[in-house]
């Protein structure tokens, strides 16, 4: 029975420590575009930072909205009185005492009111606009992952190939066949081999990490699937883009409301020359430490006191206050300027995208072309070599070039998807596509 349990004891010991030898890499599950997305939205720092601007702005319209809503504030004044009993902090000392105070009529706290309702839209759509962003980071990023992933597996399968070629090479110059400088060019595509492994290799940890700080998934768990990624939609070359994307792009959208915003507030401030009305009352209970009934005609002090009306304010000298709305409305003027330069630099940028994305949809077909030319070399030289027509030099040039033309059909790739993806962004239509919303 011992020996049972001492066998039980190893074999589990065993399988734990082969789990936790095992690779990483052999253990981690594809992890879908979409999901990627998703946990992005929730975890980036960018979509924390854009929900706390957007309720900074809303909770600061609420606060002059409520402006209108009585403030009511309960206390006491009490303190000592020598002589006549003065105020303090411009209330009557009393045991208790209750303020209320609002706005009735103030042309200027409108004007503020609608300026900070319009800002709040503004930080929607600069939230919007930060959502976007992150997408488009974990998009790329994930794309640009999926393109290492598949450049390191080809380079994994090429490499028993390399290291054999080296050795045949080397064989062939110790028999007098080849020459040194042969056997150097042989090592030469081993080491170019290696180093594209590395290169591959280095890109993808870096990726996953960003994916990892991106989306809160650990960084040796992240595999990507070629699978998830939806294909991108074809790209009409018309004129009705740059405007759409102008109209549409939530940054325009921004700036065009917080210009709005700038012209009420400047609107606000020229109207705080204008008279206001609020509304105040008070109560208060008098004590009779303090003197009040010595300077009362006597058994007309009553304790309990109240009062209840209106404060009117008119300002016929304000030069301060004429000078803020001037500066306000250059504050306008600026922004409006700015909501346009917007307007102008992503219509512009909207055209260059289309056109680039023509450019780079010719530039991978060329680099498809090339790379079915290169991989019809391989087979000639093998054919070739089977007739003796061809050497090892030939085959192992052939391959060289079949893969550096992968590689660069990989990068043509690549960059189309990128400049795809920014035009997607600057139509407004990369969340319903990374998502696969309507």
């Amino acid at each position: 029975m011992k020996t049972d349990s001492c066998i039980r004891a190893c074999s589990h010991a065993v399988m734990a420590a082969v789990f936790l030898l095992l690779p990483i890499s052999l253990l981690a599950e594809p992890v879908t575009l979409q999901y990627a997305v998703a946990l992005a939205l929730k975890h980036a720092n960018g979509a924390a930072l854009a929900a706390d601007d957007e309720q900074h702005a809303s909770a600061a319209y609420r606060e002059l909205h409520n402006s209108y809503i009585p403030q009511v504030t309960v206390g006491a004044g009490l303190g000592w009185s020598y002589g006549f009993p003065l105020s303090l902090e411009g209330s009557a000392p009393s045991l208790f005492n209750v303020s209320a105070q609002s706005a009735l009529l103030h042309p200027e706290l409108r004007a503020f009111i609608r300026a900070a309702e319009t800002e709040s839209s503004a930080a929607s759509f600069r939230s919007k606009d930060q959502r976007n962003q992150i997408i488009q980071e974990t998009v790329l990023s994930y794309a640009e992952l999926e393109k290492w992933e598949q450049r390191l597996a080809r380079l994994h399968e090429a490499e028993p190939e390399a290291h054999k070629m080296q050795g045949a090479i080397a064989d062939r110059v110790k028999e007098g066949i080849d020459s040194e400088l042969d056997g150097t060019r042989a090592r030469l595509s081993e080491a170019r081999l290696r180093l594209r492994i590395a290169e591959a290799q280095g890109a993808a940890d870096v990726l996953r990490e960003r994916l990892s700080k991106l989306t809160g998934l650990p960084a040796a768990g992240i595999q990507t699937e070629t699978e998830s990624i939806p294909a991108l939609p074809a790209v009409a070359q018309n004129d009705d883009a740059p405007s759409k994307a102008a109209d549409s792009n939530p940054a325009v959208q921004s700036a065009v409301e917080h210009a709005r915003a700038q012209y009420l507030r400047a609107q606000g401030e020229h109207k705080s020359l204008l008279p206001t009305v609020d509304f105040a009352a008070q109560y208060a209970l008098l004590s009779t430490y303090n003197n009040y009934q010595n300077y009362y005609v006597p058994g007309s002090f009553q304790r309990n006191n109240a009062t209840i009306g209106v404060v009117v304010r008119f300002s016929f000298l304000n030069a301060a206050q004429r000078s803020r709305a001037q500066a306000a409305d250059a504050d306008a003027r600026k922004a409006k300027t700015q909501a346009d330069a917007a307007r102008n630099q992503v219509s512009e940028e909207t055209l260059r995208l289309q056109r680039s994305v023509t450019q780079m949809q010719a530039a991978r077909d060329v680099a498809e072309l090339e790379y079915e030319i290169a991989q019809k070399s391989v087979e000639a030289v093998q054919t070739r070599m089977n007739s003796a027509a061809a050497n090892l030099h030939d085959l192992d040039n052939a391959r060289t070039q079949a893969s550096e033309r992968f590689i660069a059909l990989q990068d043509v790739t690549f960059e189309l998807e990128r400049n795809q993806v920014s035009l997607l962004r600057a139509t407004g239509d990369l969340e319903s596509w990374a998502l696969g919303t309507k």
